[in-house]
């Protein structure tokens, strides 16, 4: 069993070496930290054999690797920590572990049931519906999530990037003024009116944002590359962390007065 072992490992740090899979595949989630303290040697096997298959997928690839089986039906209710969700026993699945029902219902705009857990969305007029691993755990593993995105009149889905995903959007109702920022040192913008049937694309981890042109209520729904793709709404994380950024920092990174950072920080 021992030679096994070794045998095997050592076809995975083969796979490992090679320079065009010198990286871990893309994350599924914010933090995976090492826990250092498991003491359970099988785990550990598992682990490590887990961490060296994954150094065998390119880096390159925004889902995970190449899947072992038919599906990796999320398990959200298991205790073990990996980067993603475990495995449901394949004996357990059923068809709504695959299914999600009423995305053709319109969201509500106005009151506090927003995307954003302080309800800033709803403040600013937007409310997102995401389907991923968590709503659906059928997506475990597919690289692939959906949202629908409804906007009151005028109302904006904040600046925010995905650090997961690529985002693809098409407009069922109304029409709506998008943009995405590029890298440092451009920081160019990029903006498109788009209607009803226009298709948009968000390029992963860069600043983009919606914003409804007319006096109707608008509806959007996006394609994302990941199961998990993540959201990060620059206003909220930058004036709404917890704990708060220090006001001296913002002041000096805005080049504006102290009394400003702290009007802003008071609405988060």
């Amino acid at each position: 069993m021992a030679a096994s072992y070794i045998l095997l490992l050592s076809a995975l740090l083969a796979l490992a070496a090679s320079p065009a899979m010198a990286g871990d595949p893309s994350a599924l989630q914010d933090l995976c930290v090492a826990d250092n303290t498991s003491d359970d040697m099988a785990a550990s096997y598992v682990l490590l054999l887990a961490a060296l298959l994954a150094l065998a997928s390119s880096p390159t690839m925004a889902r995970d690797p190449g899947a072992l089986q038919d599906f990796c039906v999320a398990d959200n209710t298991s205790d073990v920590f990996v980067n993603g969700f475990v495995c449901k026993d394949p004996k357990l699945v059923k068809a709504e572990d695959f299914f999600f029902s009423g995305l053709d219902e319109p969201r509500d705009t106005t009151n506090k049931v927003g995307s954003n857990p302080r309800d800033t969305a709803n403040k600013v007029g937007s409310n997102v519906t995401l389907l991923n691993a968590s709503r659906i755990p059928g997506l475990n593993t597919l690289g692939i999530s959906m949202a629908r995105v409804d906007y009151a009149p005028f109302g904006l889905n904040p600046p925010h990037i995905h650090p997961r995903a690529t985002e693809i959007q098409t407009v069922l109702e109304g029409s709506l003024y998008v943009g995405f920022v590029t890298s440092n040192p451009d920081n160019r913008l990029v903006t498109k009116v788009v209607r009803k049937g226009d298709v948009f694309v968000f390029p992963q981890g860069l600043i983009h944002f919606q914003f409804n042109l007319g006096a109707k209520p608008a509806v959007a729904v996006s394609g994302l590359s990941s199961q998990n793709p993540g959201v990060i709404t620059i206003a909220n994380s930058v004036f709404g962390s917890k704990p708060a950024i220090s006001d001296d920092i913002l002041a000096k990174a805005f080049q504006v007065d102290k009394k400003i950072i702290d009007l802003i920080q008071a609405h988060f």
